[in-house]
C-alpha cells in the first residue's frame, strides 16, 4: 500500500478510536509536516524562538488534542494542519507584540510571493485579519488560500478537497490573490 491509501488508512483508524492509529500517522507524515513548517517559518526574523520542529509538535497538539478528529483523507488532514500552523503562527506573533506591548514590537513576517508578484514580506497578524475578511465575503477563498499558501497544497489537491475542478481552483486562487494584495497593500 502506498503512502497515501496509509494515511486514509490511519485517519479511519484514528477516527473510529485507535489512539496509536494517530501516533503512526503522525509518524509517517512527519517530514511533510516539517516541510510544510519549513515553508511557513523560511523568513522568519533572526532571533524568533519558533522553529520548525516546535511550530509542527503545536500542530500535533492541537491537532491531536481534540476529541473530535475528522478528517476524511490525506488533503483534509493537511489542510487542517495548514490552518492550525496558521493559527499557532498567528498566537505566537500576537504573544511576541504583547511582550513587547506595542513600541518597537518584533511582528513575525512570511513571504508575500504567492499572493502578489512581489517578495515583500508581510506581516502575519495582517495577513490574518485580511484572512478574517476574505473568509467573511467567500468561505472557498480563505480555505484556498490555506491549501495553497499555508499548506503548499497543489491545484489539484486543493480541488480534490473542495470537490471542485483546477479550473475553479486557479481561478479562486487569483482572486483571493487579488483580495489580500489589495487588503494588504491597503495598510502601508
Amino acid at each position: 500500500m502506498n503512502d497515501e491509501g496509509m494515511v486514509t488508512q490511519l485517519i479511519a483508524a484514528h477516527r473510529n478510536g485507535d489512539d496509536r492509529a494517530g501516533d503512526r500517522l503522525f509518524a509517517l507524515v512527519y517530514d511533510e509536516l516539517h516541510a510544510m513548517a519549513r515553508r511557513q517559518l523560511r523568513y522568519r526574523k533572526p532571533g524568533e524562538t519558533l522553529n520548525t520542529t516546535g511550530l509542527v509538535h503545536e500542530a500535533y497538539l492541537k491537532l491531536f488534542d481534540r476529541d473530535e478528529n475528522g478528517w476524511n483523507d490525506r488533503v483534509h488532514f493537511f489542510s487542517v494542519t495548514a490552518r492550525a500552523m496558521r493559527q499557532i503562527l498567528v498566537d505566537y506573533a500576537r504573544r511576541v507584540k504583547a511582550e513587547k506591548r506595542g513600541g518597537g514590537a518584533h511582528h513575525t513576517e512570511l513571504n508575500a510571493s504567492l499572493i502578489s508578484d512581489t517578495s515583500n514580506n508581510v506581516d502575519i497578524l495582517d495577513l490574518d485579519d485580511a484572512m478574517k475578511e476574505l473568509e467573511a465575503l467567500n468561505p472557498r477563498l480563505a480555505t484556498i488560500v490555506e491549501c495553497r499558501f499555508f499548506g503548499g497544497m497543489s491545484i489539484e489537491e486543493t480541488a480534490a478537497l473542495l470537490d471542485v475542478s483546477s479550473r475553479t481552483v486557479d481561478r479562486d486562487w487569483l482572486k483571493a490573490k487579488s483580495f489580500l494584495f489589495l487588503a494588504l497593500k491597503g495598510g502601508e
